[in-house]
């Protein structure tokens, strides 16, 4: 809603002209109110997200490269899915060159579902050292 619209349904001293101010005013809340649920939505999602990828070791230990591992896992999986499970262009959203996000693929094991097919491709006419 923009601010003339409501200075020109002010003007108005009909009580059409107070009845649409007050319809605009509801409008606007119900709007934002929508806007505040789909935000706290949002955030408890993220929430649960990262409170599922704590360590869950009993002794409080965290070990470096599990971490690492864990958190290289989820940004390749999330950027073939991006990709529509095709590794050239998953790694150039992550910045790295095709061979080494292979590498890693192999590595952690990791499976793309419904891309399956497309994993072990490099694609483009370029080889994996």
């Amino acid at each position: 809603m923009s601010s003339a619209m409501n200075w020109r349904a002010e003007e108005q001293p009909t009580s059409d002209g107070v009845s649409a101010v007050i319809r605009l005013q509801e409008a606007s809340l119900d709007n934002r109110i929508e806007t505040l649920r789909e935000l706290a939505s949002t955030l408890v999602e993220k929430l649960e997200s990262l409170q599922s990828a704590r360590p869950g070791r009993g002794d409080g230990s965290v070990k470096l490269y599990d971490e690492v591992q864990r958190f290289e896992t989820d940004l390749i999986r999330s950027a073939l899915d991006r990709a529509g499970g095709n590794q050239v262009r998953a790694a150039r959203l992550l910045g790295v060159k095709p061979t080494t996000l292979n590498a890693k693929i192999k590595r952690y094991r990791i499976c793309c579902d419904g891309h399956a097919n497309e994993l072990h491709d490099v694609g483009n006419g370029e080889r994996a050292a």
